[in-house]
């Protein structure tokens, strides 16, 4: 399960993702993204990219704009086509990029402790998650857009560091950036065939302060190497940079 990350800000992912339509101006970034927040997305419609906000959490359109019980922020690559919150916007194609520039995972030690880690990819400081969006009509014919990125088995590193939760050794589907166009209009056959574990060589993972796990905290210092890791000493969020370590094998110490 993929269940935090963090967004970059709006006028970064419109140029970075050549938005046409931009429909979510009011949107702040944030560092600490959690399930039901308000979340930016890019949909292909008619042939041109539009922005706009979706809730984080799938609400299928075949339940009157209630959000299910159950946890619709994952959709899993296996049941794409067979599950019924994610078998309708599979088949009509409604695939979208989810933007973000990093995002957590937790790893459980022999000692019963769990360290939260950030995780970047090399070759992309702003990237994509592979999605799927619906829309709900509610009663008052009101509708609700929403979302769930797709997660599917985890690489070398990501098998070796989320080793906790209710879906373990799995991490989010991401995207090559020469492959968003194909992943918004493509055939589903070919939109299928972009989801495979990114390359291990090409992420990087550190440990940050246990303070991510609340989602009312959401800071820049969220992303600063916790200092257990010895490289880095408490920062203030005015202080905390934009960390981006060279690609390494993860060492659990």
């Amino acid at each position: 399960m993929c269940g935090r990350y963090v967004s970059p800000e709006i006028a970064e992912a419109e140029r970075n993702l050549t938005v046409d339509l931009a429909l979510w101006r009011e949107y702040e970034r944030s560092y600490n993204v959690a399930p039901t927040d308000p979340v930016p997305v890019v949909r292909a419609v008619d042939g041109r990219r539009e922005g706009l906000l979706m809730r984080w959490g799938l609400v299928p359109y075949f339940s009157r704009g209630i959000p299910p019980r159950y946890s619709t922020i994952n959709a899993t690559v296996e049941k794409l086509a067979t599950n019924p919150s994610w078998r309708g916007p599979w088949q009509r194609q409604q695939r979208c990029l989810m933007p973000a520039t990093g995002f957590y995972e937790w790893h459980l030690y022999p000692d019963g402790r769990k360290q939260p880690f950030f995780i970047q990819l090399a070759d992309q400081e702003l990237f994509c998650f592979a999605g799927l969006w619906d829309s709900s009509r509610r009663d008052d014919g009101t509708r609700i857009l929403s979302c769930a990125l797709i997660t599917l088995p985890g690489n070398e590193l990501m098998r070796n560091l989320h080793n906790t939760g209710a879906h373990p050794f799995r991490m989010p589907a991401l995207l090559a950036r020469e492959d968003l166009s194909r992943w918004l209009q493509a055939p589903a056959d070919e939109a299928r065939s972009l989801l495979k574990p990114y390359a291990a060589e090409l992420m990087s993972a550190y440990p940050v302060s246990s303070r991510v796990n609340d989602p009312k905290n959401d800071d820049a210092a969220l992303i600063v190497p916790s200092p257990q890791d010895g490289r880095a000493q408490p920062q203030s969020a005015e202080q905390a940079p934009e960390p981006r370590p060279e690609p390494k094998t993860l060492r659990l110490l």
